[in-house]
């Protein structure tokens, strides 16, 4: 099993199927349904840009998953410190391959490039209803 950053957006765009399609089943008054070249075109315009990182896992050669992440600049304000996070936006793993420690392995790395970059705090979120980031 190996993680490695990655720029190629057309197979972050089909990895990320999955984790689009338990979007829209959950919210499809908020979330759109997957469509591939569109995907595609929104990793492409943003795949570049600072702060995002896109980590692949790949297991025997074959892609199994990704990690999109952003290292994110929160200004002080009346109620806190100025810090910086790593922010997960995203994690999908192949359906058929969960529950192996693919999305485990996965956040080792996020801990690792937070670290790497002097950083103590990593967010993210997700919504009510999705068991399957809420197990994880």
């Amino acid at each position: 099993m190996k993680v490695t950053q990655t720029t190629d957006y057309e197979l972050i765009a089909k990895l990320n199927q999955p984790v689009q399609q338990i979007h829209f089943e959950l919210k499809p008054d908020y979330f759109k349904e997957y469509n591939y070249d569109d995907v595609k075109q929104f990793f492409k315009d943003i795949v570049h840009k600072d702060g995002f990182i896109f980590l692949l896992l790949e297991d025997g050669g074959e892609p199994l998953g990704f990690a999109m992440i952003e290292i994110r600049e929160y200004p002080e304000n009346p109620f806190r410190r100025a810090y910086r996070s790593v922010f997960v936006h995203q994690i999908s793993i192949v359906e058929t391959q969960r529950k192996k420690g693919y999305g485990t392995r996965l956040m080792e790395e996020i801990y690792n490039i937070a670290k790497k970059h002097g950083i103590d705090v990593i967010e993210l979120d997700y919504w009510v209803g999705n068991t399957v980031a809420e197990n994880f």
